[in-house]
């Protein structure tokens, strides 16, 4: 595996579009949503918006339901009670009368994730990793799908490194094909589990640029992660949560003037 990554992310300024400084129509609305594994409720009446655009990071100490909120998002987990709408889909087990429901393959299609694993292929080269979902979910022909992902893989500054396997490159690097990988579908939102949480410090700084080149390009996001550096500089909205229950949110600023005693003991401690 190499140990340093020497390509730079790049975004084409004719791809990605500047990033409209107005938010748009709440795109996923959170209402009530709990969820439960067994006796141990983990999330405990969640009640969230995320509108077109916006850019949500969600942050706390471990084990406060973070990757459990983020997985119910796109129903990897399903949730016990509450509402889950994704443009006006509802996909939580609360739907009112009269009101439709979606499938998960369907939400899928709109909503892209990146996992703290990169989940490749090992026998697969980057660019047939970031090929595979075009040819297994929207049946494109081989050349067809390859040319997409050199398209993805040139926008995460991979495209140099497309022939090459998971195990000839660093972690950075395969985070980033991972990222390509789930934009090749072109989702509306894309969801990040802690993306840097597996990678050696050195190489925490290449995906977060990839990230925020995705953030200024308009993209709207969900993000859970532990770095409040990051999160203080794209986050439009930063919620905290502990113990399944988001305690605060607010803007940029709530790092500086978070009035709860739980959050400001966290941010005195991490940041």
């Amino acid at each position: 595996m190499s140990g340093s990554d020497t390509d730079t992310p790049l975004v084409d300024e004719a791809v990605v579009p500047a990033r409209p400084h107005v938010l748009g129509e709440p795109v996923v609305v959170i209402e009530g949503l709990r969820k439960s594994f067994g006796a141990n409720e983990v999330l405990c009446g969640i009640d969230m918006t995320v509108r077109a655009g916006e850019h949500v990071v969600v942050f706390g100490p471990s084990g406060s339901g973070k990757s459990t909120l983020l997985r119910s998002i796109n129903l990897l987990e399903e949730p016990t009670r509450g509402s889950l709408k994704v443009f006006d889909v509802e996909y939580g087990p609360d739907a009112a009368p009269g009101v439709r429901r979606g499938k998960p393959l369907e939400l899928r299609r709109t909503v892209g994730m990146v996992f703290q694993q990169f989940n490749l292929f090992p026998h697969m080269t980057a660019l047939e990793n970031v090929a595979l979902p075009l040819r297994a979910v929207r049946g494109f022909k081989r050349d067809a799908a390859e040319e997409r992902a050199a398209q993805a893989l040139r926008r995460v500054g991979l495209l140099p490194r497309a022939a090459h396997y998971p195990s000839e490159l660093s972690g950075g690097q395969q985070q980033r094909v991972a990222i390509a990988r789930a934009l090749t579908l072109d989702p509306k939102i894309m969801l990040f589990d802690e993306p840097t949480s597996a990678l050696d410090a050195e190489l925490v700084g290449e995906v977060l640029q990839v990230m925020r080149e995705l953030a200024e390009g308009g993209m709207t996001m969900v993000v859970v992660t532990h770095e409040l550096g990051f999160a203080r500089e794209i986050g439009d909205l930063n919620v905290f949560m502990d113990e399944g229950q988001i305690l605060e949110s607010g803007d940029r600023t709530l790092f500086d003037a978070c009035q709860n005693p739980r959050l400001q003991k966290f941010v005195s401690a991490v940041l």
